[in-house]
């Protein structure tokens, strides 16, 4: 008898020892007893005894789904290839279990079928333009498809759209166009606003005495600094000012000018006569 009842405490002693299962932070233990659904086991320690009772460990971490890449056509009737990658985690480790034989499959399927039909929903400058806006309306789609698994979809990223070469050569003139475009109103414009500013500086020099004058000296000061060059200025400051058209003052300056060269030339008229008497007398 002794033996027997040695014989029954170990083999009860195994049977615990089996029955005792752990369920670790980042899991969830769905409990079946006699094939039915029981309860969800927290982390810890559980018991689950054999032969009647049965569990399933679902792991509730955030997890990445890489989409394959879809050959698609936008809106616009261009053929674009596009992949993304899904981040979703199981927020009813029951309802993942139940309702779906294999959410890792179901949900990768659901997201390349989304994408397919909301790429189609859209033109390619809408795709290249507004991804984030897309991204955000394929993850509302999948995750309230998803909702009834138990799962939450956080975010979905587009992460390449790749075009025909014939669309990127297009593209590339496209834009460089657009580039051409942009340089040559810029360059209008800046002609423009140095009009402007040229006119206001004539006004403001023909308005003020002397202003030519420092504006003319400057620029030969701004000449001289390099030595290699060589520079012949011979126009009276006087003439400059009749151009600029400054009044009477300026012809005066003129016509003081035009005496004394008058003046000058004179002696040498009546030198040039009693020369050549002298070398007629010596013949």
């Amino acid at each position: 008898m002794e033996g027997i009842f040695i014989f029954l405490i170990i083999i009860i002693g195994i049977i615990l020892l089996k029955s005792i299962v752990q369920i670790n932070e980042y899991e969830r233990g769905i409990k079946f007893s006699q094939g039915k659904f029981h309860s969800i086991m927290t982390p810890g320690w559980k018991i689950v005894l054999p032969i009647i009772e049965s569990y399933k460990k679902i792991d509730v971490r955030t997890k990445a789904v890489d989409v394959p890449e879809q050959d698609t056509i936008t809106k616009d009737n261009i053929s674009v290839r596009v992949n993304a990658v899904i981040y979703y985690k199981i927020f009813d480790a029951g309802k993942a279990l139940l309702e779906v034989e294999n959410f890792y499959y179901a949900v990768s399927q659901l997201a390349q079928t989304t994408m397919r039909n909301a790429i189609g929903s859209v033109t390619l400058d809408e795709l290249l333009i507004e991804r984030e806006k897309l991204s955000a309306s394929i993850c509302k789609i999948i995750d309230e498809a998803t909702d009834p698994w138990g799962i939450k979809v956080e975010n979905v990223e587009l992460k390449d759209v790749l075009l025909p070469e014939e669309m990127k050569r297009v593209m590339a003139k496209a834009a460089e166009a657009e580039r051409e475009k942009m340089a040559v109103i810029t360059k209008a414009e800046g002609e423009v606003e140095a009009s402007n500013n040229l006119a206001k500086a004539a006004k403001t020099m023909a308005e003020t005495p002397g202003a030519m004058h420092l504006r003319t000296l400057s620029t030969l000061n701004d000449l001289s600094s390099d030595q290699s060059n060589t520079i012949i200025f011979c126009v009276p400051v006087e003439v400059l000012e009749a151009f600029r058209g400054t009044g009477a003052s300026a012809m005066t300056g003129v016509t003081k000018m035009l005496d004394q060269v008058n003046v000058a030339k004179q002696p040498v008229q009546q030198h040039a006569p009693k020369q050549h008497n002298t070398t007629t007398q010596v013949k």
